[in-house]
């Protein structure tokens, strides 16, 4: 049997260059969490299908629990820890609107809604409710029903617009 190769990805994490030697087949999700400490990116299924674990990736939203720590050699992460104001004092507009409105129970697939919902609206800023079903489809809530949170998309596309 082959002995485990390790890598060393060098990743921008929240704008600081962070280096860890990891096995080659460490998932961005765990590089982030066991290497980094950065707990607010959750891991819920493995598999794509619950969307905790979403990342920007180079300001792309990705499931981290799909890509290689490897593959992120060189190239910008933001987690849900990224996303304090300029100053690091105060919410980013999608987390004070889904605090605002209610859009969070248990909490658990919140960072990683955050992160789809800042792609659905950077891609869309005035989504319809359809659209922003559509574009949270892929990040599963099993507490809210969704609704708190469809309201919370469109509060915090109003607030992003108004900015």
């Amino acid at each position: 049997m082959p002995a485990e190769r390790n890598v060393s990805p060098s990743i921008t994490v929240n704008g600081e260059s962070r280096r860890a030697t990891v096995s080659a087949r460490t998932l961005l999700v765990h590089f982030l969490r066991t290497e980094l400490g950065l707990t607010g990116t959750h891991v819920g299924c493995d598999t794509t299908q619950c969307g905790a674990c979403t990342v920007a990736l180079d300001g792309v939203a990705v499931k981290s629990c799909t890509v290689l720590a490897a593959q992120a050699d060189g190239r910008e992460v933001t987690t849900i820890e990224g996303l304090a104001d300029d100053d690091g004092e105060g919410l980013d507009p999608v987390q004070r609107a889904f605090w605002q409105e209610h859009g969070l129970q248990c909490g658990y697939c919140t960072p990683g809604m955050i992160m789809a919902v800042r792609q659905l609206l950077a891609d869309n800023p005035d989504p319809g409710d359809a659209e922003i079903r559509r574009g949270l489809d892929g990040n599963i809530c099993r507490c809210t029903g969704y609704q708190n949170i469809v309201t919370a998309v469109r509060a915090a596309a109003k607030q992003l617009q108004e900015s």
